[in-house]
């Protein structure tokens, strides 16, 4: 399993695009931005056949640390959930892609 940077992404979409360097950039950058603000207003995005990326809130609670068995209080926090859609599933559970 290999970590995939945006350099590196930038630098494909690029490539295959045959776009400069620093269009590419921009692009993918303000495009990471779309979607960090539209989660920022608790908006739902859809890329049908990719997936669904949405805003979930999770309550306070009291957890446990391990150590010291000190209970603690969690403090409520927005997280975002991704639910794959079809082509992604798809691809992801194709065993011949490498």
């Amino acid at each position: 399993m290999a970590t995939i940077t945006k350099k590196e992404l930038i630098d494909r979409i690029a490539k295959r695009t045959q776009c400069k360097h620093v269009t590419a950039k921009e692009i993918v950058q303000q495009f990471l931005d779309e979607i960090a603000s539209e989660l920022t207003k608790n908006n739902r995005l859809e890329f049908r056949e990719f997936g669904v990326f949405e805003v979930r809130e999770r309550a306070a609670r009291i957890a446990q640390n391990p150590k010291t068995l000190e209970k603690i209080q969690v403090p409520a926090k927005r997280t975002v959930k991704f639910k794959m859609g079809r082509i992604m599933r798809e691809r992801m559970n194709d065993h011949t892609v490498g």
